[in-house]
């Protein structure tokens, strides 16, 4: 098929691209306009496999270039966004004009295109501090962050699209995906860099928080599954791992597999505000396993080192470890 990836420039987006295109799809990748010509990390991509997709440079705030985009596309993957919780907090604007704004401008094109379905991508964000636990689709939504205020606002907006329209999509919202080209405004990239740049006190914000960290190749194969089953139209699923470690778990974890001995301290500046901080997230992925037939490979603790470790050769390589800045902040 013909499919349009947005955001195909970021972490999962970057994935997902590479692994539509080597499964045979003819896959175009919209990607972030700048005057410096980056593609993000398809840039980082063999030759061979960079060749295989056609890279669109764009604004999805843009309504004319994301028709163009979307023109003569079967199927949309929308992965455009900002996402950064720290962030938000000073540049709400922007939030709305990429997260809000930009998804409107891709679901009227895709209404207007007649494009055969819509993967539209949430967060697991938008549940807040879990008042149940695991959490289901039905979990209350309680954005407790400008950033998650903005995706609780999408995802309404796509599925306003489906009542009212028809238009044939499908909400995927992962949990904490992780992984090779991940940011490092994301805890387990802030760790692994530090570490691997030496570093033996880690700065970190707060380490009481759990989460369910989802390894980005799960993610991906969510993504994909949503895309096939015909169960997925007008639905909405969670993809996660089932299990949830606390920060300071996951760092200690992290320092055993990347063979180092570490302290840890927290840091004000990289603490959220207090009734900002989501405290647990646990996914209950029961329905994707149930309608998709999809389930997470690296599961359980042990499945999780695993992809520890997968994650940290990637880190540790010097050529991939000089794009990251880990003696500041990143937000």
């Amino acid at each position: 098929m013909k499919i349009l990836v947005t955001g195909a420039d970021g972490f999962i987006g970057s994935h997902l691209a590479e692994t539509l295109a080597l499964e045979g799809h003819d896959v175009r990748a919209f990607v972030l306009y700048n005057s410096f010509n980056s593609w993000g990390w398809i840039d980082s991509l063999p030759k061979e496999r960079r060749n295989l997709l056609e890279v669109f440079p764009g604004d999805v705030r843009d309504s004319n270039c994301v028709r163009k985009a979307v023109k003569d596309c079967d199927m949309v993957f929308h992965l455009a966004a900002l996402i950064a919780i720290p962030y938000s907090y000073t540049a709400q604007e922007s939030y709305i004009d990429t997260n809000v704004k930009g998804t409107l401008n891709i679901l009227r094109a895709c209404l207007d295109e007649e494009v055969g379905k819509l993967i539209h991508t949430s967060t697991s964000e938008v549940y807040g501090t879990a008042q149940t636990v695991p959490i289901s689709e039905i979990h209350p939504l309680n954005a407790q962050s400008p950033y998650a205020a903005s995706k609780v606002a999408a995802d309404q907006l796509a599925m306003s699209f489906h009542y009212s329209f028809d238009l044939p999509l499908t909400i995927v919202r992962p949990f904490n995906t992780f992984g090779p080209r991940q940011s490092a405004r994301a805890v387990i990239p802030t760790i692994m860099t530090q570490i691997a740049n030496g570093a033996k006190k880690l700065r970190l914000g707060a380490l009481s928080p759990k989460r369910d960290f989802n390894f980005v190749e799960d993610t991906v194969s969510g993504f994909i599954a949503a895309s096939k089953s015909p169960n997925a139209i007008g639905e909405l699923f969670n993809i996660g791992s089932g299990q949830n470690f606390s920060i300071g778990e996951t760092a200690h974890m992290i320092s055993e597999v990347m063979g180092s001995d570490i302290s840890i301290s927290e840091e004000g500046e990289r603490i959220r505000p207090k009734n900002s901080e989501v405290e647990v997230l646990l996914c209950d992925n029961s329905k994707a396993k149930k309608l998709l037939k999809w389930s997470p490979k690296y599961c359980g603790e042990k499945g999780f080192r695993k992809a520890l470790k997968i994650t940290a050769k990637w880190f540790s390589s010097p050529q991939n470890l000089s794009s990251y800045k880990s003696g500041i902040y990143n937000q």
